[in-house]
């Protein structure tokens, strides 16, 4: 991989900050808010964005073998149907091109969350993808984040 592209902290710190406001701002079940997080930066490829949420996600206690599984999680037997739910709506709105977000992946997830709840699952998705986006794009390297 080739060195960084970007201080982007730097040279746009007023909308790194806005991005940083807007993930604070997201209030969501935190063991779904860190399974959408690794599970869109499998989907888009982002090794800074995998290498802090799988080490976030173990902080808080995530199991490894949830962690190992994501990537297979449809057929893995470690995930509630809730969270089955949210992973399929990251999966869809990670891969929006495909097929846009068919009815019923927003079926089943408006069936496992308030709808309060779902706008902010939406959000979370929309956040982390806009994260691996930008840091996919400027290569940021992965290996040094530490969870606080």
């Amino acid at each position: 991989m080739s060195e960084r592209r970007l201080e982007i902290l730097k040279v746009a710190r007023p909308q790194y900050q806005a991005m940083v406001a807007l993930e604070r701002s997201i209030t969501l079940d935190e063991t779904v808010k860190h399974l959408v997080k690794v599970r869109a930066s499998q989907v888009n490829g982002c090794a800074y964005c995998l290498d802090m949420h799988w080490k976030d996600a173990r902080a808080a206690g995530e199991p490894e073998d949830r962690l190992y599984s994501l990537a297979a999680w449809e057929e893995s037997p470690l995930y509630s149907e809730r969270e089955r739910a949210a992973l399929a709506l990251c999966e869809a709105m990670t891969l929006i091109a495909g097929s846009h977000v068919p009815d019923p992946v927003w079926d089943r997830a408006a069936a496992h969350f308030e709808p309060e709840e779902l706008a902010q699952l939406v959000f979370a998705i929309a956040a982390i993808n806009t994260w691996n986006r930008l840091l996919i794009t400027i290569r940021e390297p992965p290996g040094t984040y530490q969870p606080r």
